[in-house]
């Protein structure tokens, strides 16, 4: 016989369910924006007759302005409602997404879609954690958290497939309309997300958002001014550092002087909460770098197709689905800084298996065990970090973590993006200049015009494009310039790759670290770091 409690269990088991869906609905819209973008960077390369700089040097700006701004857009959802603030940045989203099915210039892609569509990820990404901090405890927290994480893995695999499917046989701007469509559904049913109140100081740190825009701003803008030759380099650096650390004293010491602060800086004085952000940015660092080189390199060595650039990263995406989705439900007992600890060393060993194959590869089937290994390395990560660095906060101090948490993860996957590419590209220009000048085959006034010719149009241009344009030289001369054009390709790779597996060593032994403390109570626990 069915009880009136039993009926109030399954109904709030239903909506909790639907609840957790909704919210994980926000980090599936955000990463299959950007994996969408990655394998149909040819087909916007000619559709809008830009280059392939221009369009990885968007993605990463889109993900540095979510980094640049998003302390500020966790202290907006303090101050206005997190939900109204989870309100604002998907249609934010819904308005980037718009722009990407009408336009027909970069200019308005990096206005809607990088510039308004990561403040609207500023907004987004601390509201939503905030949200399933505040709408659910114990164990139906932790699984809410699991399935934000698997949410991000499912968008990550689904992304470049759907995108693929989508560029090769319709149009990319399809994919950009259905991101619309998801964010319409979420808006529908947003009746069910309930507000989580904030009770701290209501006083705005102006100068604090400033310096903390400047910081993460200036860095990855700097590699960005880089890549694109630009002459601000080192003024764009040192403004970011300087930024960074004149933010971090400011902080200390508007808190000692009990002054109202863009976040607590006492926030960082928990090792596990630092250790926390350290693999969160770590992390995104690896997933940025992989999720920007792969797809350049199959699209412009192999001369794939978005279709079968999605098919290519599969083996990396679907595994950090499935192994995601896997360890948020059978963790059990395991300690999740074991976890971390065994998807940083997974990483790392996926990396490495795939640098020494980069020359001989003639397919991206060749790459597809060491994408599994990276692919499983990354979905024990997802499924943990979040978790582990917000679950032992207090629920005053939890929407200033989870900006921050947020902060290192969309920094870390911008610098990823920016690095990463800019690195790539940059390696292809010095290895052309390097290969032409040292030639035995081209004669010194050949070895300049390649060189020039190569530099200019590294960014896209593939061996049946270049052969096109050689149709009249001597075959011999011919050959040698394929020869340079493919071998430099490998190099950039290969070099471009090193970030990933830097990320991954550092996030190793960061999470050696972590597994040599006591593991962390919950703040709920009546055990937890409650800070403040």
């Amino acid at each position: 016989m069915t009880t009136d409690t039993d009926t109030d269990t399954t109904n709030k088991a239903d909506k909790s369910g639907r609840l957790s869906v909704l919210l994980a609905a926000a980090m599936f819209v955000l990463v299959i924006d950007t994996s969408m973008m990655n394998v149909s960077i040819s087909a916007i390369v000619n559709d809008l007759g830009t280059t392939v700089s221009n369009i990885q040097a968007t993605i990463a700006l889109e993900a540095l302005v979510s980094a640049a701004f998003i302390l500020i857009g966790s202290k907006v959802g303090d101050l206005y409602g997190r939900k109204r603030a989870y309100i604002l940045g998907l249609m934010g989203y819904a308005l980037g997404a718009i722009a990407m099915t009408l336009t027909q210039s970069l200019t308005w892609v990096i206005i809607f879609w990088a510039i308004i569509g990561g403040l609207g990820a500023s907004l987004l990404l601390p509201a939503m954690q905030s949200l399933v901090h505040g709408n659910f405890e114990g164990e139906a927290q932790k699984r809410a958290y699991a399935l934000v994480g698997a949410a991000a893995a499912v968008a990550a695999a689904v992304g470049p497939l759907l995108g693929g499917f989508i560029t090769t046989y319709l149009s990319w701007r399809v994919g950009f309309l259905l991101e619309f469509v998801i964010i319409a559904i979420v808006l529908v049913n947003i009746k069910l997300v309930k507000d989580t109140p904030y009770t701290g100081s209501r006083q705005v740190d102006l100068v604090g958002a400033v310096l903390s825009v400047l910081g993460m701003g200036g860095i990855v803008l700097s590699i960005l001014a880089w890549q694109e030759g630009g002459e601000a380099v080192g003024l764009l650096m040192t403004i970011g550092v300087v930024a960074m650390a004149v933010f971090a004293y400011w902080l200390s010491r508007r808190k000692k002087q009990d002054k109202p602060t863009l976040l607590d800086p006492r926030l960082f004085s928990s090792q596990y909460f630092r250790l926390g952000i350290s693999g969160q940015t770590l992390q995104n660092i690896a997933l940025g770098g992989m999720m920007i080189a792969l797809p350049i390199y199959f699209q412009m060595v192999f001369e794939y197709t978005a279709m079968q650039t999605g098919l290519a990263i599969a083996p990396l995406s679907l595994s950090m689905f499935a192994v995601a989705l896997l360890a948020g439900r059978r963790a059990g007992n395991h300690r999740p800084s074991s976890i971390i600890r065994a998807g940083f060393a997974l990483l790392s060993l996926g990396v490495i298996l795939m640098i020494p194959l980069i020359p001989r590869a003639d397919s991206g089937l060749i790459f597809a065990i060491p994408l599994v290994i990276t692919g499983a390395g990354l979905g024990l990560l997802v499924s943990q970090l979040n978790n582990y660095t917000l679950a032992p906060i207090s629920e005053e101090r939890v929407s200033e973590a989870a900006g921050v948490n947020s902060a290192g993860g969309s920094f870390g996957l911008s610098f990823g993006l920016a690095f990463a590419g800019a690195m790539m590209l940059a390696t292809l220009a010095i290895s052309f200049t390097n290969m032409s000048e040292s030639s035995l085959i081209l004669a010194p006034d050949e070895q300049a015009q390649v060189a020039q010719a190569l530099e200019e149009d590294a960014q896209i241009m593939s061996n049946t494009q270049l052969e096109a344009q050689l149709a009249g030289q001597p075959e011999d001369v011919q050959a040698e310039i394929i020869r340079i054009n493919t071998e430099a390709r490998h190099i950039a790779l290969q070099v471009a790759l090193m970030i990933p597996l830097l990320a991954g060593l550092l996030g190793l032994f960061n999470a050696i670290r972590m597994v040599r403390l006591p593991e962390p109570e919950p703040a709920n626990s009546g055990e937890g770091l409650v800070l403040g």
